[in-house]
């Protein structure tokens, strides 16, 4: 029978079959040994052949190919990356305008993280009903601008405004979705929203783990309805440029791609090359400089790496 796998701990998997039952299943050695780039052959939101044994569980055969897949690389030393989640169809960058205030660092390099890994980003600015300042507010107009034209979904929300709620429900359903952010952007509070029966306790670091800050956790994919599903772990903030190599990054950066095509090195990285088109309409500020800032920003990690 076909599952869909909701958490993953270790050589232990559940998986989501009938669209209603879940079963344990464990994981044959054989797929550990044909999947040696990866920690974890088995991710949340694998979709998996499972064949029922006689106590009950199963014993997942076959993993369907993935869509998608989100990495970072090992922990504790091991070599190779983990597979945080697989299939995804959004993540969702929350930010808020103050109380913390957001970060078009942060926001930007998620966005490589999406294009790279052909996930729709949706950026998320939570809190506006706090009381802003006439620069905040002009502030938020232009990153609203700025990533809206480059063709980014883009969403304005509030608890206290059930409407925002309700269009990024709608926004969200039917699909698998990350959400992602710095802590105190109210990533929780809206969760609860979407999803009253969790109860979630706002101010948690992780939201759907049994362990703390500094303890191994493990993902989980939470069902909002039958159709719809959120993935929240405390390491997602690092996923993403794994085996990336400098002169691609540019690729990844929406505005740049045109003018990538006219620079007089096919590898240049826009930095310090003659004949950079990219690093002249950065001047020019057809590229804006924000995005530029975050690009060099980057580039220096994936080169120091």
């Amino acid at each position: 029978m076909r599952g869909l796998i909701l958490q993953a701990t270790g050589s232990w998997y559940l998986a989501r079959i009938d669209d209603e039952k879940v079963v344990e299943c464990r994981l044959p050695g054989k797929f550990r040994l044909s999947e040696e780039e990866v920690t974890n052959p088995v991710a949340v939101g694998d979709i998996v052949h499972i064949t029922m044994q006689s106590d009950g569980t199963g014993r997942i055969e076959h993993i369907e190919e993935r869509k998608n897949r989100l990495l970072r690389k090992a922990t504790h030393n091991r070599r190779g990356v983990q597979v945080i989640a697989s299939n995804v169809d959004y993540v969702l960058i929350v930010q808020s305008l103050r109380q913390p205030v957001f970060k078009t660092g942060f926001i930007d390099r998620l966005l490589v993280c999406c294009e790279a890994h052909e996930i729709v980003p949706v950026i998320i600015i939570n809190k506006t009903d706090l009381q802003i300042s006439r620069k905040d507010a002009s502030d938020l107009a232009e990153v609203e601008k700025l990533y809206t034209g480059l063709g980014y979904l883009f969403c304005k929300t509030s608890i206290f405004d059930e409407e925002t709620v309700r269009s990024l429900g709608d926004l969200i359903k039917g699909k698998i979705s990350v959400m992602t952010g710095h802590s105190g952007t109210g990533k929780t509070s809206l969760l609860n929203l979407l999803a009253p029966g969790l109860d979630l306790k706002t101010g948690d670091v992780s939201l759907f783990s049994n362990k703390g800050k500094h303890t191994t956790t493990f993902t989980r994919l939470v069902a909002l309805s039958d159709d719809t599903y959120l993935i929240d772990t405390p390491g997602i903030r690092e996923f993403g440029l794994v085996d990336l190599e400098s002169y691609e990054l540019s690729l990844y950066f929406p505005e740049m791609r045109t003018f990538r095509e006219s620079c007089r090195f096919y590898n240049c990285t826009h930095r310090h090359e003659p004949g950079c088109s990219v690093k002249k309409a950065a001047e020019e500020e057809h590229i804006y400089p924000s995005r530029y800032r975050s690009y060099l920003h980057i580039l220096d990690g994936i080169e120091n790496d």
